[in-house]
């Protein structure tokens, strides 16, 4: 049958992209991949949450102009045992969520945080 098997990578293109590989590694605590620079010169760093195989592609390609990431149009959402620990882990960083948490009577939730560049994060707590 010829259909897609799975999917393999999201990419972001920034314009730091060394802010970015901080925010994701030490806010977020992925583990960068590997790292290279394709053949039309675009610097590419690739991270892995540690339960997922799916890989997310941060991109630095400045012939391609500046990105302006629009309010909204895209995030991430990753799953974290506590947003109340992770709340308290990003306080520590100085940093705080941009909305919530928002927890519901299941005990699951969700939060925001703002990553760099104007990209936004969802953490999600699962239902007990």
């Amino acid at each position: 049958m010829n259909r897609v098997k799975k999917l393999h990578h999201t990419r972001y293109r920034l314009n730091d992209l060394e802010t970015s590989v901080k925010f994701y590694k030490d806010v977020l605590g992925l583990e960068e991949m590997r790292r290279h620079k394709s053949p039309r010169g675009s610097e590419l760093v690739f991270l892995k949450a540690p339960e997922s195989e799916e890989l997310i592609e941060l991109c630095h390609f400045p012939a391609s102009g500046l990105v302006q990431v629009q309010p909204d149009l895209t995030h991430l959402a990753f799953e974290v045992d506590s947003l109340e620990a992770f709340g308290k882990h990003l306080a520590m960083l100085g940093l705080k969520y941009s909305d919530g948490p928002t927890i519901k009577d299941d005990g699951g939730g969700f939060a925001f945080i703002d990553a760099p560049e104007g990209y936004e994060i969802e953490l999600i707590q699962r239902a007990k």
